[in-house]
């Protein structure tokens, strides 16, 4: 919280901004650095606080290595082969050296243990796809921040009250990066003065990923809380993010192009359409994942079939209405027009 006024400072010293361009939404020229503030918070208390064992310490590694990916992207850019790299070698110091991955699908399609080839190939695929799909919903005011802050919220919960010896101090992990988010977030709601930018963004994604997985093997392991169910209680955890990536990498490979080609067919993107304002569409959002963490957490006794299924479910018909909707939009933009003609 202290250090934001400083970083917005010297960014607009050092001319070290954010450009508007044709898929952003704000209009000013404004610091992308936010992330520096939070990282410095969550590294910080962490390592004052936290019990560095059962994979923290190697996480903090990757995160550091991400840290650094994220801030030179903010500062000059990079491509992303590049940030892709840096992400497989955060990734696989969590999964080498602390033995961090998921071990079994604890029976959805089927499935058990797997093979430990498969295992560090899934688990590989997890991390650096939560990690970008935290990355990719970093498009409005306090979106990000709103949505890491609810699923860290989540977690810690049950690592506090589950976890024990093994898993209990990625309690630790959820805390410090919420009061780190939170401290950050009293700048970045709109109009923001800053925004969290790569920095911030990729390290969230990571650690979320981290958290996610551990959440998983807790369930597998210790048994609580959810049992087996736990892979589809984490996927409903974190639903707006895995539904928003999963959604726009579809319609832009259905589209011809290549998935990561930039565009503003975002799920916050869409709803902005509908004519909410940018705090209502993050209030919005934030709360169709707690809806979602709250249905899971209920009906979580059915398992991760009927589970994975129903959210399945849900997400095609969030499609089709906001497909719907867009093409109606795009009819009476259309009509209008022709009319001024």
């Amino acid at each position: 919280m202290f250090a934001v006024p400083s970083i917005i400072y010297i960014a607009h010293l050092k001319n070290m901004l954010d450009t508007p361009n044709g898929r952003t939404v704000h209009q000013s020229l404004t610091p992308r650095l936010g992330g520096v503030a939070v990282f410095a918070g969550f590294m910080s208390a962490l390592t004052i606080f936290a019990p560095l064992r059962n994979g923290v310490q190697e996480m903090l590694a990757g995160c550091i290595i991400l840290f650094f990916v994220g801030l030179k992207d903010d500062l000059v850019g990079m491509s992303v082969a590049k940030k892709f790299v840096g992400q497989l070698l955060a990734t696989g110091i969590v999964m080498i050296m602390a033995d961090v991955r998921i071990t079994s699908f604890q029976g959805i399609l089927g499935i058990g243990t797997l093979p430990v080839g498969v295992s560090y190939a899934f688990t590989l695929g997890v991390i650096v796809g939560v990690t970008n799909a935290i990355n990719l919903i970093d498009g409005l005011d306090g979106l990000a921040g709103t949505i890491v802050s609810i699923i860290c919220c989540t977690f810690g919960y049950y690592f506090y009250t589950y976890g024990g010896p093994s898993y209990g101090n990625y309690v630790y992990v959820a805390v410090c990066l919420v009061g780190g988010l939170f401290g950050f977030l009293r700048y970045n709601f709109h109009r923001a003065p800053i925004f969290m930018g790569d920095t911030g963004s990729l390290v969230c994604g990571f650690i979320v990923s981290v958290l996610a997985i551990q959440f998983i093997e807790m369930g597998l392991h210790v048994g609580q809380p959810f049992g087996s169910a736990a892979p589809s209680v984490a996927v409903g955890i974190l639903f707006v993010p895995l539904f928003d990536t999963l959604r726009v990498f579809s319609l832009r490979m259905l589209a011809g192009k290549s998935p990561f080609s930039p565009d503003k067919n975002h799920i916050h993107h869409r709803i902005l359409a509908m004519g909410f304002q940018q705090i209502s569409t993050v209030l919005l959002l934030g709360l169709l994942n707690v809806l979602v963490i709250l249905f899971v957490i209920r009906f979580a006794y059915l398992g991760n079939t009927i589970l994975i299924a129903a959210l399945a479910v849900f997400s095609a018909l969030l499609s089709i209405f906001f497909g719907v909707y867009q093409s109606r939009i795009s009819r009476r933009q259309l009509l209008a027009a022709e009319n001024g003609n």
